[in-house]
């Protein structure tokens, strides 16, 4: 593995880590009436706290771009999942709770996993696949579930529209770092009119926005433990599946390989479950009458 991809990668899980921790600081007082509604954005953009998360992830987006430019997405995108540790640390600071053996045995995990997916897949480039039907089908897939997802959190609400919207963006961030990497492709064989003559970088604009606009809304009503950790599983796994679907990523595929990849994408999922349920994770503000209003509308 590159030295410069760990690097770039860990640094733009740190900046997303700590985006996410002062954007849901922000968000979670921002109007109801604004749920799933680009007017969210509109109002966040008036908190100094919000946009300083929103810098900060943007730095993180742009750091992941060019690890992605360096590197297979399905050695990245493990990586990036390490921003919860950077969520964790700054919500530990805030609050000031111990990590316990909840915190510690979700760090391990979450290590391990990583390293235990690293090391046995041994992510490796590859031709991407040509057939543009391939593409289509996975992205269109990705998508129609994310539209699923959110359809059935609007009408759910504040019983489980959190973990439904994060799980919706995170499985579009997945697909944006997919065409990321492809947009770069692109910009490296053929410059600048390469890049905009092709319909990915806009499908990185449209993604980015929309997912914005899900994990705003999840983070406005919901602790952050409720949103986070379901955000920071479904990315890694839906980037991974489309880095080896059509981008040519390649996985050591032998029986113990394999086992290994399995048992770390699982510990990955596991490690995040427990850190993104800390106590420690910020537990918002939301007042019942804020419950009941939304509930209502």
């Amino acid at each position: 593995m590159s030295l410069l991809v760990l690097i770039l990668a860990v640094s733009a899980a740190c900046c997303l880590g700590f985006g996410f921790v002062l954007q849901q600081n922000a968000a979670q007082r921002a109007p109801l009436s604004d749920f799933l509604s680009p007017r969210l954005l509109l109002d966040l953009m008036q908190v100094p706290r919000w946009l300083g998360g929103i810098a900060l992830m943007v730095a993180g987006m742009v750091l992941g771009a060019i690890a992605l430019s360096q590197g297979e997405i399905s050695l990245v995108e493990p990586l990036l999942a390490t921003n919860l540790l950077f969520a964790l640390a700054l919500s530990r600071k805030q609050t000031r709770q111990p990590l316990g053996r909840q915190g510690w045995t979700g760090l391990a995990l979450l290590a391990g996993g990583v390293t235990a997916f690293i090391v046995a897949g041994e992510p490796r480039g590859g031709t991407a696949v040509a057939n543009p039907f391939r593409h289509w089908l996975i992205i269109g897939a990705m998508i129609g579930l994310a539209l699923l997802l959110t359809t059935y959190a609007k009408r759910s609400r504040l019983s489980a529209a959190p973990v439904l919207l994060a799980l919706a963006a995170g499985l579009l961030y997945g697909v944006q770092d997919a065409l990321t990497r492809v947009s770069g492709e692109r910009f490296t064989q053929g410059g600048l009119t390469e890049l905009v003559t092709g319909w990915q970088p806009y499908g990185v604009a449209a993604l980015g926005v929309a997912g914005l606009i899900l994990v705003q809304s999840a983070f406005e009503t919901a602790p952050l433990r409720m949103s986070l950790p379901a955000l920071t599983a479904a990315q890694p796994l839906a980037g991974i599946l489309c880095g080896v679907g059509f981008l040519g990523d390649r996985l050591r595929t032998d029986t113990g390989a394999l086992a290994w990849e399995a048992a770390g994408l699982a510990a990955i999922v596991g490690g995040i479950v427990l850190l993104g349920l800390h106590p420690c994770m910020p537990s918002g503000t939301t007042k019942p009458e804020r419950a009941q209003a939304l509930q209502r509308s």
